[in-house]
């Protein structure tokens, strides 16, 4: 049986953002609850392909190489957030508000190219967000994640990558694959 690996499709945030962001959450949260995403796995998610047979990344590969992904954009990070719902958070995130609808048609671009390469459409809505921390148990986080604070840090989108998750006992550790570049504004 062939080698199965974790792999998912992501915009990677440069070293500069991470810094920001990093800062601008501690002055909101303080210690951080739960289990801390380190800023170097920051990235938004496009779309999980989960384990997959190594061979398969050509499949990736060639979906990429050829695929429209459209031009480089501008988001800005927003509110924090947490999944399922505040006030029984599994995970603390960072929403964002972006220059029109951009990510979400990136997001669209992803699917399209991967379809093509025979992957299964994605079935669950596109709900872009940076994980900051992981909560086990759950916590009531109504208090963090309060209505009229906003990040306000601005970010530009120019590639997105194709990563390999490795789960461990020290968390995940990412590894980017490869990269393909935004067409230039």
């Amino acid at each position: 049986m062939a080698e199965l690996i974790r792999v998912f499709v992501g915009i990677p945030l440069d070293e500069e953002t991470r810094h920001r962001l990093a800062h601008v959450v501690r002055s909101r949260v303080g210690l951080m609850p739960g289990h801390p995403v380190p800023p170097e796995n920051w990235h938004v998610t496009l779309r999980f392909l989960g384990p997959i047979e190594e061979v398969a990344l050509d499949r990736v590969r060639a979906a990429f190489a050829g695929a429209d992904l459209g031009a480089a954009f501008k988001i800005r990070w927003g509110a924090l957030g947490a999944f399922p719902r505040p006030s029984r958070a599994g995970v603390l995130w960072i929403g964002m508000e972006e220059d029109g609808s951009h990510l979400h048609e990136l997001a669209e671009r992803v699917d399209a190219a991967l379809e093509v390469a025979g992957f299964p459409p994605e079935d669950r809505p596109f709900r872009p967000h940076l994980t900051i921390s992981r909560l086990r148990p759950e916590e009531d986080l109504r208090e963090v994640v309060g209505e009229g604070w906003r990040c306000d840090v601005p970010m530009g989108v120019t590639r997105l990558s194709v990563f390999q998750s490795r789960l461990g006992r020290g968390g995940a550790k990412y590894r980017v694959l490869d990269e393909y570049p935004l067409k230039d504004r």
